[in-house]
């Protein structure tokens, strides 16, 4: 089922922190695949409670999910099937910024 676009508020709330930037970077140029809020902390320097707050937004704007069958540790990853976080994703590749750590 296709959700629809984000509004405006939505998109404010996914791209306006270092710490939800940093999470797309992280979850966009894994060779591990899904990432659990541990591997991510320690990959993006975020406090766990900082982390599962920003991980909750990206979440409930359908931007990441869990992967499925990822056993008792919940891993996550980018829900590339979004219109909008594909497109958001191309700029941040254009500018250099998924190419950066």
């Amino acid at each position: 089922m296709a959700r629809d676009p984000p509004g405006p508020a939505e998109l404010e709330e996914a791209l306006c922190s270092k710490g939800r930037l940093r999470i797309i970077r992280e979850l966009a140029v894994s060779q591990d695949g899904p990432l659990s809020k541990y591997m991510l902390e320690r990959r993006t320097g975020i406090r766990s409670s900082d982390l599962r707050a920003d991980l909750n937004k990206l979440v409930r704007i359908g931007w990441v999910r869990e992967a499925s069958g990822s056993g008792r540790l919940t891993r996550y990853v980018l829900d590339v099937e979004d219109e909008a976080l594909a497109k958001t994703l191309a700029f941040l590749r254009g500018v250099g910024y998924l190419d950066r750590r």
